[in-house]
């Protein structure tokens, strides 16, 4: 998985720049997450009270806040979702407002998995349990990531939700949180600003340093979209015949997989091919294309994703110049 490099450009920003920082806020002095505070609030990610200068680090965060915070944070959005209709925030929470200040990352949140109550006010304070469990979702949307296999044993493991439950043990194993000197997590008491900035802060620096696990190619989700195949005579026994995509990047490409004939049909089969390892691309949408050259007597149709039986007709973005007709061989110029 690539992580845009806007994103990844904050993320370093945050691990380089921590001994740098300086105050932003008039209340955070003192306080054990004051320069992750200060440094999250220099990237946009905080706000506190523009007036008096103050966070309020001890006071409880409201759901409002605290959603807000992990979707600005982790850079959640809604690239890639078709709607049919504009969402509104009240389509999947009635208590709240559509023109209120959260409710875009509300949207975003909800359009991303993360299973807020439906029934959640805006004003509603947010138990630790509760921010551990929509932070741990927010940071699995970055990608599959290698938890240690270790089980955290709390003193009040009683009292936390078992939905919860393994998003806590995933930050307690990970090191974004930690129980207190008795070693309880307190699940149901409000987490406070401060604290809530210092397990975001963690959670961007944990995505920063480690490598999402990635499935083979073949049990990934298809990346193109918007598929569309053309064709036009290049004379009278020889149609070029162009698969055009939609890619997330520039790293990704097309290429022919196969061509298999089912009478008067030459169905196209394609398959994408994927970023170099190691390169950063810009997260603009890119179209790319595959050539290839069927004989006229078949009517060129396109098939699956990479599946299908028959010649391999191509072998990068720029496709095969290959003819593939009559006897089914490819023939070459």
């Amino acid at each position: 998985m690539k992580k845009p490099i806007a994103a990844l450009s904050v993320m370093l920003l945050l691990i380089a720049a921590l001994t740098q920082s300086v105050w932003a806020f008039s209340d955070t002095k003192g306080h054990p997450n004051e320069a992750k505070i200060a440094e999250l609030q220099k990237l946009g990610i905080l706000s506190g009270d523009p007036k008096t200068d103050t966070f309020d680090p001890n006071g409880s965060m409201t759901y409002a806040a605290g959603i807000s915070m992990i979707v600005n944070g982790l850079g959640l959005n809604l690239d890639g979702i078709n709607f049919i209709k504009e969402p509104k925030v009240t389509d999947s929470f009635p208590n709240m407002k559509d023109d209120a200040w959260y409710a875009n990352a509300f949207i975003i949140a909800a359009m991303n998995g993360l299973d807020i109550p439906r029934d959640t006010k805006a004003n509603a304070l947010m138990t630790r349990e509760q921010f551990a469990h929509h932070l741990m979702q927010a940071l699995l949307k970055k990608g599959d990531y290698a938890f240690i296999d270790l089980y955290v044993v709390l003193k009040d493991e009683a009292e936390v939700n078992p939905d919860y439950m393994g998003s806590v043990q995933r930050l307690l194993v990970s090191g974004i949180a930690k129980l207190d000197d008795t070693q309880r997590f307190e699940p149901k008491a409000a987490i406070t600003r401060g604290d809530a900035a210092g397990w975001l802060y963690d959670t961007i620096r944990f995505v920063a340093t480690h490598e999402p696990i990635e499935p083979p190619v073949d049990q990934q989700p298809f990346p193109l979209s918007d598929l569309t195949l053309s064709a036009k005579a290049v004379s009278a026994d020889v149609n070029e015949v162009t698969v055009s995509a939609q890619a997330p990047n520039p790293g990704y490409g097309i290429r022919i997989a196969s061509i298999a004939f089912d009478g008067d049909q030459a169905v196209v089969y394609v398959e994408p091919i994927y970023p170099e390892k190691g390169k950063m691309y810009p997260q603009v949408i890119t179209q790319v294309k595959a050539v290839t050259y069927v004989s006229s007597a078949y009517k060129a149709v396109l098939g699956g994703q990479g599946a299908g039986t028959g010649s391999s007709a191509g072998s990068a973005a720029g496709g095969s110049t290959g003819i593939l007709g009559s006897d089914g061989d490819t023939q070459r110029d």
